[in-house]
């Protein structure tokens, strides 16, 4: 079983994001563990980039803070290394596709494996163009995490045949962002996934509420959370830890009230 799997073994699992390096990788490193002592079983750390196309105001203001801060891919391999020494809660990267492929696939994998990164989600990855990342990742143990958004019923299959780590499933068309309601139809896209693999699906984009938390846990295998916490962070910058435990032990325990 991998690390990311154990996050989900009997259990509806809580993922949070936040941004590295905002508002600094210490107080990064500081909010993670904040959030993994108040339940939050998968870390998600997003490697700042300057184009983050698939992000809304929010992160897109938190990747501008952790550029400014001068946040580099090698000092979030360092902060994943720190986190590695004080907790097993699975790690893994939310990055865009230009950072890996200027690093090397080969050579970008086998840090993050040496690292301790559990996994890898990138997001302007085109299904059809996984297959080099896919075989490097696959070669140094990280899981390469498939996203599936409201689609076709054949493509969420397709996708999902070939998932690891855990199905991210995008909760509504359009960019990351505090929704205050989402009206897709989770529970046929999560249903078609289950047909065709025992790899957990977690849904993200826009979830914010304890309620909304608990309406997606009662049908998918996890939630994930990301603008609501990088938004406290942009609150109460380095003084934003006690505000992330309180937040996210709600949120965690409206998703373990569906287990």
């Amino acid at each position: 079983m991998s690390n990311i799997a154990g996050a989900f073994q009997n259990r509806k699992a809580f993922i949070g994001f936040i941004t590295g390096g905002d508002p600094s990788i210490e107080k990064s490193r500081d909010f993670a563990l904040e959030l993994i002592k108040a339940g939050t079983d998968l870390i998600e750390i997003g490697v700042p980039f300057s184009d983050p196309i698939a992000e809304g105001p929010v992160i897109q203001e938190a990747n501008i803070r952790a550029l400014a801060a001068g946040t580099t891919v090698e000092k979030l391999f360092h902060l994943v290394r720190e986190l590695r020494r004080e907790t097993a809660a699975p790690l893994v990267f939310l990055t865009y596709l230009n950072p890996v492929y200027r690093y090397g696939y080969d050579p970008f994998f086998k840090r993050c494996a040496a690292a301790g990164l559990d996994g890898i989600i990138i997001p302007d990855l085109p299904f059809e163009e996984r297959g080099e990342v896919g075989e490097a990742a696959a070669r140094h143990g990280v899981d390469l995490i498939s996203l599936v958004a409201p689609t076709s019923e054949d493509r969420i299959r397709k996708i999902a045949e070939t998932a690891s780590g855990f199905v991210y499933v995008v909760s509504s068309l359009g960019v990351t962002g505090i929704r205050g309601e989402i009206t897709t139809d989770l529970a046929s896209i999560i249903e078609v996934i289950r047909s065709v693999t025992p790899v957990p699906a977690a849904v993200g984009f826009g979830v914010h509420t304890p309620a909304q938390a608990a309406g997606i846990a009662r049908i998918a295998d996890g939630v994930i959370v990301g603008s609501a916490l990088v938004k406290i962070i942009a609150d109460h910058g380095d003084a934003a830890g006690p505000h992330l435990f309180r937040y996210a032990r709600e949120m965690k325990q409206a998703v373990l009230s569906q287990t």
